[in-house]
Formats: structure tokens, sequence, C-alpha cells
């Protein structure tokens, strides 16, 4: 992508290098790992560049081998990373994957949690169609916070629109300071992803509509339940258009990265112009892909699995 190209999506958060047995198998007694890389945003902006859209990702990374290998692993998808900076006195975050039972984290004091503001003054956010952002990136430091309310602010001054997925995780947050930021920062976006299960947790919504009902200012709202489906909330001339698409029925390696794959095929359906059931299916066929792998992203296409069930809107 030429440097004068605003692509026509921007991603911004935390990517570390992740560790991930071969097979779909303990950590504890795995022999085989893999090192790959794992972030919600660079998977979103990776998987939109596999799809046809041209992305950027713009983070923070630590002056050491695992920097290095992490700017270049997302540059290899096709993503542009000219925005990425790299900080000599932090370190490039790192996690590992236990397949079936989550994810180990270590990341604290890394280069992308000391991002400030600063860090996105010469990205044009303003000119591009698409910002995306997650709840991560504000858990990991005040001066991320700032940066992504200060991401908000110049997103609703442009002419493109914000797209914020919830991604609550629990241990980066103080008790009971993720509740009001987490609602907060959805409010203010322009399309929102929560899992009902966390909206459950966070706010104590226990169906998709309840969840419209304590958000209704974003113009797109998809509300995600596990391998039930996903609902999404149109907001059209002052109607809501409730559209629900179920879940492609799949056997299930390993959960995590799933939900990032779904956001980048539904963002991706969107900037192409297709209509709510086509948004909804391309997430759904982007998360069966993931769910089938140890790994957040895809090297190749494979066949996709069509849903079983009929779409409709109410």
């Amino acid at each position: 992508m030429p440097d004068t190209a605003a692509p026509r999506l921007i991603a911004i958060g935390e990517t570390m290098a992740l560790v991930a047995p071969t097979r779909p198998e303990p950590l504890a007694t795995t022999q085989d790992v893999r090192l790959l890389i794992g972030g919600a945003e660079s998977n979103v902006a990776i998987h939109a560049a596999q799809l046809g859209i041209p992305a950027a990702w713009v983070s923070a990374v630590g002056d050491d081998a695992l920097g290095v290998r992490v700017r270049d692993e997302v540059a290899s998808h096709g993503v542009d990373v000219r925005w990425v900076t790299t900080d000599a006195h932090a370190p490039t975050g790192v996690y590992f994957k236990d397949p079936g039972r989550g994810v180990l984290y270590y990341r604290r004091g890394s280069a992308a949690s000391a991002m400030t503001p600063d860090t996105v003054a010469a990205v044009p956010l303003e000119q591009t169609d698409l910002v995306h952002a997650s709840g991560i990136t504000p858990a990991l430091s005040s001066g991320c916070a700032a940066l992504i309310d200060s991401v908000f602010d110049r997103v609703a001054g442009g002419t493109g629109i914000l797209s914020f997925d919830v991604n609550h995780r629990a241990a980066l947050w103080q008790p009971g300071a993720a509740a009001p930021a987490l609602l907060a920062f959805a409010r203010r976006a322009d399309v929102v992803f929560v899992g009902l299960d966390e909206a459950d947790g966070l706010w104590g919504t226990t169906d998709a509509d309840a969840v419209r009902a304590l958000l209704p200012e974003p113009a797109l709202l998809v509300v995600k339940d596990g391998d039930i489906g996903a609902t999404e909330y149109a907001r059209d001339h002052g109607t809501d258009v409730r559209t629900f698409v179920p879940a492609i029925r799949t056997e299930v390696v390993e959960a995590v990265g799933a939900g990032d794959a779904f956001a980048a095929g539904y963002l991706a359906a969107h900037l192409n112009g297709s209509t709510a059931v086509e948004r909804l299916l391309a997430g759904h066929r982007r998360a069966h892909l993931v769910l089938q792998s140890t790994g957040d992203l895809l090297p190749d296409e494979t066949p996709l699995t069509p849903a079983d069930e009929t779409p409709h809107t109410a």
C-alpha cells in the first residue's frame, strides 16, 4: 500500500507474541508448541485484509526480537504497519494458549501499555472509513484509556465510523471499574460487538433485547450468543430492525480469537455494502474457520460449512 493511501480500516490495540500447542492439547503436557502472534485489534485488521479490505494496525512493540516478529508477521498478511512504534524501554507482551483452559498473559509493563494519545497523533483517523478498537486497550493503563477516549473524539469529528468490541477481560480491570467504563465507550460507538455472556456479567442483561435497551445509541449493535447465533440491531429511519442469524455448527478446537474473526467478517461485509443477514453470516463464516484452529489467524482459506437454519428479521 502506498504511504499516501488512507486504509479503509484502522485497528488500534496491543498485539503480543503467542505461544500455543501445535495440537489441541493441554499446555502443561504438550511437547510441541508454535510461536505465533495474537491481539484482538490486529486480528481484526489481518482478517479484514485477507477479505480484501485495505487495513492498518496501530500499536507499540518493544525493541526486541518478539517486537520485530509481531510487526513483521502482521505486515506479512498485507496489513499496513507504518504507524506501529518501537519502545526501547519496554518489552513486547507475551501470552500462552492452553486449549480448553483459557490463556495466560504476561503483558504488564509492555510497550503497548505505555501508549497515549500521542501514539495516534499522525494517524488519519478522521479520513478512514472505519476505526476499530476494543475494551481491552483502556484497561491496560490510564494512558491507554486516554488514547481510546481521544480516538473516539477524533472519529466522531471525521467522516468514518467507530467500531467497538466490548471484549471484557476481567483480570485487566480494577474491581467495579469495567462495567461503567465499557458501557460509556459502547454508547459512543457507531458499531458495537458484545457477547451475551459478557453483557450479563457486566450489566446484568440476560437477553439480546435487554442489551439493546441498555445500548440504544449505536447505529449497529451485534449481540453474540456463542454457538446459538448473533443478533443485529440496526437503526433505520428511527426504527430498530432486529436480525438474527444462527451460528454455523462447528467442532470447536479453541474459542479464543473467534470473536475477532467474527467482527472482521462482519465489518468487511458492512464496508462492502452487504445486508444485515449477509453481514452476520460473514461474521459466522470467519469465526467458524478460527474455531477449528489453535491459532487466532488463518494461513489459508478452507471450505465453509453453510448454516443450517433460516435467518430472519423481527
